[in-house]
């Protein structure tokens, strides 16, 4: 039986800590989110009837720099989830060397059952619960699942409203309108793409015969899909929640993503200016996708989709976490040894967070920077870190995973450690 995230999560950690020296001050500290709120949220609903849906938000550590991550809005949404991708975006902020701790919020509901006006009201009803939990400089937002760019300015009007003050730097992924950045829509598949390009090119592997599986067609998914695509790859399958589609000689994914945008749905179809013919492919579920016969699987969906009972049938030789903690640790162990590459969603997927880091940055300047510039910045940053994982990886003998929380850990430790330590108070002197 796989364990409940936070725990699942805490085991990576154990694993990196045998290839690093920092206090255990610092160790203890890193077991324990600094601070969870959980709250109750009314929403006044069309037919007139009131709600109540819980909401939550959870600022893992700040040693680093204010508390960010995204808020997501899903049916399966609990305190735990929430904690565990709070712990999760510690470590991804400390691996891309940002001014940042972690965090996440998140709110149990299904929004596709919801008007827009009652999903206005459920986002700055969420605000109006932990205002008092925010700020630019304490613990800042951004979009996840199910959230949008329109959904944070919500958020960030409603925080602007009670604190009497404009507050842009307060959220990220806004509309450009309000803000918001260039670039900050697809840049966690982006980012993902810079380093799957970066990695995939130690291998020696030529794009064209490089088969490509992604679950979760999605905006992350979506987008990467889509650059790997025109760069060459065989991209021959993806899918949604609702299912898949397979085909061997490789989809047109640019026509499936504008058809899933019109239509809200996946079917295997080529596009020529207005005119779309669907293609020959065949049906299949998110498990199926999973096992196929493809050198790459990116799995952009939610966590805990390749557990003990389903590694084994894993076929891919190389693994790119695009969601948030997609493998059990229990399920690391079997791809491991089966000799598969698993590059860690702390790190693939950190392009979002870089993006908002530079929005941030923006809002507090008043400075805007171009599409390009955007772009050029986040594939320094990726590559640059995602370089130096393999390297650690390298020169440790260990896997990806384990190298990007050992790299996060030298980060982090040297932060918490600054601020004194067992050792410092009993033999330290100043000056």
């Amino acid at each position: 039986m796989d364990k409940p995230l936070l725990a699942d999560a805490s085991t990576r950690l154990e694993s990196a800590l045998k290839y690093v020296s920092i206090s255990e001050d610092a160790i203890e500290r890193l077991k324990y989110p600094k601070a969870s709120l959980s709250v109750s949220i009314p929403v006044r609903m069309d037919d007139g009837s009131l709600r109540i849906f819980q909401g939550y938000r959870v600022r893992y550590d700040d040693t680093r720099g204010p508390g960010k991550g995204g808020v997501r809005y899903h049916p399966n949404v609990n305190i735990d989830e929430v904690q565990s991708l709070a712990f999760w975006m510690t470590f991804k902020c400390a691996l891309l060397n940002l001014p940042f701790g972690g965090a996440k919020g998140g709110v149990t509901v299904n929004p596709k059952e919801l008007s827009k006006h009652e999903l206005e009201r459920l986002s700055r009803g969420y605000i109006e619960a932990i205002a008092d939990f925010i700020g630019p400089d304490v613990d800042i937002l951004a979009p996840d699942v199910y959230t949008n760019a329109m959904i944070m300015g919500w958020m960030m009007d409603q925080y602007s409203i009670i604190t009497r003050k404009i507050s842009p730097a307060v959220v990220t992924g806004k509309p450009l309108t309000m803000g918001g950045s260039q670039g900050r829509d697809a840049a966690t598949g982006r980012g993902a793409y810079y380093v799957i390009q970066a990695m995939l090119g130690r291998f020696d592997l030529e794009p064209a015969h490089t088969t490509i599986a992604v679950q979760g067609f999605g905006n992350a998914g979506g987008v990467v899909a889509e650059l790997l695509s025109k760069a060459g790859y065989k991209v021959v399958a993806v899918s949604d929640s609702g299912g898949g589609i397979y085909s061997e000689k490789g989809l047109d994914i640019p026509s499936i993503r504008r058809y899933k945008q019109e239509q809200r749905g996946i079917k295997a179809i080529y596009c020529q200016d207005t005119v779309c013919n669907i293609e020959e492919h065949q049906l299949i579920t998110n498990e199926e996708l999973l096992s196929l016969d493809v050198d790459v699987l990116i799995p952009a969906a939610l966590e805990n989709q390749i557990t003990q009972t389903n590694a084994a049938d894993v076929k891919a030789k190389y693994i790119f976490e695009v969601a948030n903690g997609p493998i059990t640790s229990a399920a690391d162990q079997i791809l491991e040894q089966k000799g598969i590459y698993v590059f860690p969603d702390i790190l693939v997927n950190a392009g979002g967070v870089t993006v908002s880091y530079f929005e941030w940055v923006q809002n507090r300047n008043g400075l805007y920077w171009t599409l390009k510039e955007v772009h050029e910045r986040l594939k320094e940053n990726m590559v640059t870190e995602a370089e130096k994982v393999w390297s650690v990886a390298q020169e440790f003998g260990v896997s990806l995973r384990t190298a990007a929380y050992v790299h996060a850990l030298n980060r982090l430790g040297e932060a918490l450690d600054a601020k004194g330590t067992r050792d410092y108070y009993i033999n330290g002197t100043i000056g």
